[in-house]
C-alpha cells in the first residue's frame, strides 16, 4: 500500500512540477503545442489573405494578379469568423488544462496535508524542494525554518551515514530502500522515523529528485521494547524458577538439620551460635528464593477477595515508619472501587517495594502519594498493553517526587538483580512484576530525570464481595495415634530428615523416591494408609498424578502437598484449587507438624 502511494505521489508531484515529466504531464504538454501550432497556422492563413488582397492596391504592378475584391472580401470574413472559432475553441480547451491541473493541484494538497507520513522532496544534494505539513506537527519546525536547512541537518549523528548511503544508492540504482533513523524534534528529543525514498527522473532519464516519505514509528519501538522485555524476563523466570525450586530442597534439608542440632546444642555451648547464624543465613536465603519465584511466577499463591483501599489503609502507618520523617505520605483512596482477587501478603509485599523504592529515589526527601481508582480499559486506551485484556480493573497507583528515570533505566528496572542503589538484592521490581504478572494483572511505569516517577497497577475487577480476615490459631490438638504416612520425595536428603520428623511425631512413615515406587508400597500394604505426603515436581510421575491415582483405591487417604512452588497441574494460571493443602518449602519441624496435624485431625474426623 505504501509503495502504490509513492508512485502516485510521483506521477502527481510530477504532473504539477514542470520539472518531471510523466506520461500525463506530457499529453498535457503536447495538447498545448497542437493549440498553439494551429494558432500559428491560422495566424498565416489570415495573413496571407490580407496580404493578398492589400499589396496589389500599393504595387501597380500586381494588378494583373489583383484578385476579385468581394472574393477576396468574403475569404477574409471567412478567415476571420474561423480565427474567432479557433479563438473559442482555443479557450475551452485552455479552461480544461487548467481545471485539470488545478483539481491534481488540489488532490496533492489534500494528500500532502492530510497525510500522517511526513513527505518531502529534495534534489540530488538533499537540499529541501518540499516538506508536507506534516513536519510541522510531527516535528514543530516551521516551513521557514526547514528552508534554512538541508535534509540531513535534523537526523542524528549517529544515523546520518546510513541515511546518506541509502540516499547515494537510490540515485544510483534508481530504486530506493528502507531505512530506520532518529530525527531531532524541535523540543531537542529523538523521534524514530522509517523512511523510503522514490527516485523522480529528469528527461534524459538522470535521477533529478527524491520523494522521501517518512513515518514516526515511536510506538512500534516502544512496543518492540515491552516485547523484548517481555521474552528476556521469561527466561530468565524460568531460570530462576528452577533454580529457586531446586534450592529449596537444599535449604529445606540445611534449616532441618539446624533444628535438629538445636535440640541437642544448649544455648550456653560455645557451637550454638555458629548453628544459630547457619539457621540465620538459611533463613535470609529461604527469603531471597521466594523472591526468585514471585518474579518467575511460580511461587504458591492462596488468593481471596481484596478490597485495595482496605489494604492501602491497613499499610499507610507502617509505611510512614518505613519511608522516614522526611518524606510525607498522602493515601488518595478512590470512592466505591471494586474488588480484587489475589493474595493478601503479596499484595503488601507489592506496596511495601514500591514504597521503598519511592524512598529510595528521594534521598533529601519529597513526597509519597497513594491513589487507588476504578478504570476501564479499551482498545483505545492509551495504557493498555497488548498483551492484556481490556475490561474492568481496579488501579492502584504509586508516585514520588524524586530523581525520576530516562529510558534506558525503565527498560532494566523488572529485571531481577538489577540495582542502580549500590545495595540490596535488585529483587524488589522484579517481586512486583512477578506477583503483579501472577495475579492476572499489568504494570506500567511513567518517568523522567528529574520529574519523579508513576507506577500503575491493573488488577482484573471481580463482582465478588471482599471476605473477613481470619486469624489463624493453634488448635491445640495433637495427632492421633498410629496413623500412617506415605511420604514421597525425590530428594534423598530431604526425604531423610522429613521422615525423622514424622517419625518423631510418633507417625508410622512409609517412604518412596518416586510415584512409582510409591504405587507399588501402595499396593503391597493392606492396611490404612491415612496420608499421602507428596513432592508436587518429580521424575516420571508427578505428586498430582500420583494422587489421582491411589485416591480411588484408598478413599480414606488424605493427600497433603509440598512443594517449592505449584506447577500447572495444581495451580492453573496462578490460581490454586479449592481444597489443596499445600506445605511450601522450605518448612521447618513446627510448620510440618502444624500441616500434618491439620490434615491428620481432619482423617480422624
Amino acid at each position: 500500500m505504501r509503495k502504490e502511494f509513492r508512485m502516485k505521489l510521483s506521477s502527481t508531484f510530477g504532473a504539477i512540477r514542470p520539472g518531471s515529466k510523466p506520461d500525463n504531464w506530457r499529453r498535457i504538454e503536447g495538447r498545448q503545442w497542437w493549440l498553439s501550432l494551429t494558432g500559428v497556422l491560422v495566424s498565416l492563413l489570415l495573413t496571407l489573405g490580407i496580404v493578398s488582397f492589400v499589396l496589389p492596391a500599393f504595387i501597380p504592378g500586381l494588378g494583373e494578379y489583383s484578385i476579385d475584391t468581394s472574393l477576396a472580401v468574403h475569404g477574409l470574413v471567412g478567415l476571420v469568423l474561423l480565427f474567432d472559432l479557433y479563438v473559442i475553441f482555443q479557450q475551452v480547451q485552455l479552461f480544461r488544462v487548467r481545471k485539470q491541473s488545478a483539481e491534481r493541484e488540489e488532490l496533492f494538497r489534500l494528500i500532502t496535508e492530510n497525510a500522517a507520513d511526513l513527505i518531502a522532496v529534495v534534489d540530488g544534494s538533499g537540499n529541501r524542494l518540499y516538506n508536507s505539513p506534516s513536519y510541522q506537527k510531527f516535528l514543530g519546525y516551521s516551513p521557514e525554518e526547514l528552508s534554512r536547512t538541508t535534509g540531513f541537518e535534523q537526523i542524528h549523528p549517529d544515523d546520518r551515514q546510513k541515511v546518506l548511503e541509502a540516499a547515494a544508492e537510490a540515485r544510483r540504482s534508481g530504486v530506493g530502500r528502507s531505512v530506520e533513523y532518529r530525527i531531532r524534534h524541535k523540543d531537542g528529543r529523538w523521534v524514530p522515523l522509517e523512511s523510503t525514498a522514490s527516485v523522480v527522473r529528469s528527461s534524459r532519464g538522470e535521477v533529478e529528485k527524491l520523494v522521501i516519505v517518512n513515518r514516526d514509528i515511536t510506538e512500534r519501538k516502544d512496543l518492540e521494547k515491552r516485547l523484548l522485555l517481555s521474552h528476556k524476563l521469561e527466561a530468565i523466570g524460568r531460570l530462576s524458577g528452577g533454580v529457586a525450586h531446586d534450592f529449596n530442597n537444599l535449604l529445606g534439608v540445611i534449616l532441618g538439620y539446624c533444628e535438629e542440632l538445636q535440640k541437642h546444642i544448649p544455648p550456653e555451648d560455645p557451637y550454638r551460635e555458629a548453628v544459630d547464624e547457619i539457621q540465620n543465613a538459611g533463613k535470609r536465603a529461604a527469603s531471597l528464593t521466594q523472591q526468585l519465584l514471585a518474579f518467575s511466577r511460580k511461587q504458591v499463591l492462596e488468593p481471596q477477595v481484596l478490597e485495595l483501599n482496605s489494604i492501602v489503609g491497613e499499610a499507610e502507618k507502617m509505611l510512614g515508619r518505613l519511608i522516614g520523617e522526611d518524606i510525607s505520605l498522602e493515601i488518595v483512596p478512590g470512592l466505591q472501587i471494586g474488588t480484587v482477587k489475589a493474595d493478601r501478603s503479596q499484595i503488601e509485599r507489592v506496596i511495601l517495594n514500591l514504597a521503598v523504592n519511592a524512598r529510595d529515589a528521594m534521598p533529601q526527601g519529597g513526597k509519597v502519594t497513594i491513589e487507588t481508582a476504578e478504570v476501564e480499559l479499551d482498545e483505545t486506551s492509551h495504557t493498555l498493553n497488548r498483551c492484556s485484556e481490556p475490561g474492568p480493573y481496579v488501579m492502584l497507583k504509586v508516585t514520588d517526587t524524586g530523581c525520576g528515570m530516562d529510558a534506558e533505566l525503565q527498560s532494566h528496572i523488572f529485571e531481577p538483580f538489577f540495582t542502580t542503589k549500590g545495595q540490596g538484592t535488585g529483587l524488589g521490581l522484579a517481586t512486583v512484576y512477578g506477583v503483579v504478572k501472577q495475579s492476572g494483572g499489568y504494570i506500567s511505569v511513567d518517568s523522567e530525570p528529574g520529574k519523579g516517577t508513576t507506577f500503575r497497577i491493573y488488577l482484573p475487577r471481580v463482582s465478588e464481595a471482599a471476605g473477613k480476615i481470619h486469624e489463624l490459631e493453634p488448635s491445640g490438638r495433637t495427632i492421633p495415634a498410629h496413623r500412617t504416612v506415605l511420604l514421597v520425595e525425590d530428594e534423598q536428603a530431604l526425604r531423610k530428615l522429613t521422615r525423622k520428623m514424622l517419625l518423631d511425631m510418633g507417625l508410622t512413615v512409609l517412604e518412596a523416591k518416586d510415584g512409582f515406587q510409591a504405587i507399588e508400597i501402595a499396593n503391597q500394604r493392606e492396611a490404612a494408609i491415612d496420608l499421602l505426603l507428596t513432592d508436587v515436581i518429580m521424575p516420571g510421575m508427578n505428586g498430582r498424578a500420583l494422587a489421582e491415582t491411589l485416591s480411588p483405591q484408598r478413599p480414606e487417604m488424605k493427600v497433603l502437598y509440598m512443594s517449592g512452588y505449584s506447577d500447572g497441574v495444581i495451580a492453573k494460571h496462578g490460581i490454586v484449587e479449592a481444597g489443596i493443602s499445600i506445605l511450601r518449602k522450605p518448612f521447618t519441624r513446627d510448620e510440618l507438624l502444624q500441616s500434618v496435624e491439620d490434615v491428620a485431625i481432619s482423617v480422624a474426623g
